[in-house]
């Protein structure tokens, strides 16, 4: 029993076990076995280490987006003039990554709480009995009183009054202005697992610089600094067709970083993305275009609530930062050799399919391949039983 387990374990240890090859002379199969190697080898170099960077680690960032709004618009409706700064046309104004910038509205002022004539097309009436007292309409203004008004042909409500009238959008946008109005986007990335921190105030751009430069694609790519009406013409929306009912547009910043080379390389491009919006005639046939929002301001008068109500008409920006950073890591690089020379298997395979079962000397390729060794005739155990024949 002891000789038996040294005997294994010598033979574990001191021993090693290599497949018998068969070098085969053939022109066909040789041609074929070469294309295909060289295949793969295009595949590996050309599309998992080239184009799929597989020698390298990958990360994603985490970001922090901050914007600032300048510009001053001029309004005279109806003989009130009225000067918009950054805090009436900026919603919300504490400079987050998706925002809204007012460029068309509808007032409606001195609201206050009480009875008046619905909307005509709201609810439309013959008589008091065509108004439910006490019932509400979903697209209506308030809560309907039984009544209906002989002067409009509509049911009265309880609601702030006089209700709105939004049929009449202002056209051109009372806020063209608007288009010439700036964005200022600071932008911060880390990535983590590489330990890098990157801002898109890359080296080179001061406070003399920003204080002066305005975003061109080709001329100033990394000026931070982004008029509006460049940044619509870019999304490919016309800014007067957006600027009437509103939009939204994306605003891409792209961080694609390769950290084999100097970080000062990771840089961002900018894109720009028209979400939804009107840019022509087709759009007009949806059942909702543009993008608005109301919000009242309110106030006492003579001990009277009342409010102002605006429906504003905008353009939606949503900022958002794609990031991939690329650095070498030998593990990666391993995985993809590896990977690499298992596929190199697939020529084994496809020329032993040729050999054994296409080529018109199949069976002796057979012959030559593989012994077969007769266990029936002799005692395993024994010297005769172990003899090989070949087939």
């Amino acid at each position: 029993m002891k000789n038996q387990i040294t005997n294994a374990l010598s033979d574990f240890f001191f021993e090693y076990e290599t497949p018998r090859q068969v070098l085969v002379r053939n022109r066909r199969v040789g041609v074929v076995c070469r294309l295909i190697q060289l295949g793969v080898l295009a595949y590996i170099i050309g599309w998992v280490f080239i184009y799929e960077k597989g020698y390298q680690s990958t990360d994603t960032a985490v970001s922090s987006v901050f914007t600032k709004m300048k510009g001053v618009g001029y309004t005279n409706v109806s003989g009130s003039e009225r000067v918009w700064d950054v805090a009436d046309y900026v919603f919300p104004p504490q400079g987050d990554s998706s925002f809204v910038v007012m460029t068309n509205y509808i007032i409606t002022e001195g609201q206050k709480m009480g009875t008046c004539p619905e909307l005509k097309g709201k609810h439309n009436c013959k008589s008091n009995a065509d108004c439910e007292g006490g019932s509400f309409k979903r697209t209506g203004h308030g809560q309907m009183t039984g009544v209906c008004v002989e002067s409009t042909k509509t049911c009265e409500v309880l609601a702030w009054c006089p209700v709105e009238d939004d049929h009449d959008i202002p056209d051109p946008p009372l806020l063209m202005s608007a288009e010439n109005y700036t964005l200022f986007i600071k932008n911060s990335v880390t990535f983590p697992l590489f330990g890098v921190t990157r801002s898109n105030l890359v080296e080179g751009i001061d406070a003399d610089y920003i204080g002066k430069c305005l975003h061109d694609p080709k001329k100033a790519p990394l000026c931070p600094i982004f008029r509006l009406g460049d940044i619509v013409k870019l999304s490919g929306f016309s800014f007067e067709t957006i600027a009437k009912v509103g939009g939204a547009i994306g605003i891409v910043v792209d961080w694609t970083c390769n950290l084999d080379v100097d970080v000062k390389h990771c840089k961002p491009q900018y894109n720009f993305h028209g979400l939804y919006g009107n840019p022509d005639e087709t759009d007009k046939a949806r059942a909702s275009v543009g993008y608005n929002f109301r919000y009242a301001k309110h106030y006492m008068e003579n001990g009277t609530q009342k409010r102002t109500l605006l429906k504003v008409f905008g353009i939606r920006f949503d900022i958002i930062v794609q990031s991939l950073a690329r650095k070498f890591d030998i593990i990666p690089t391993l995985t993809a050799i590896g990977s690499g020379v298992g596929i190199f298997g697939v020529a084994t395979v496809v020329c032993d399919l040729v050999l054994l079962y296409l080529l018109p000397k199949r069976e002796f390729y057979k012959n030559m391949k593989f012994k077969y060794t007769d266990t029936h005739a002799q005692d395993p155990d024994s010297e005769a039983g172990s003899t090989e024949t070949e087939k």
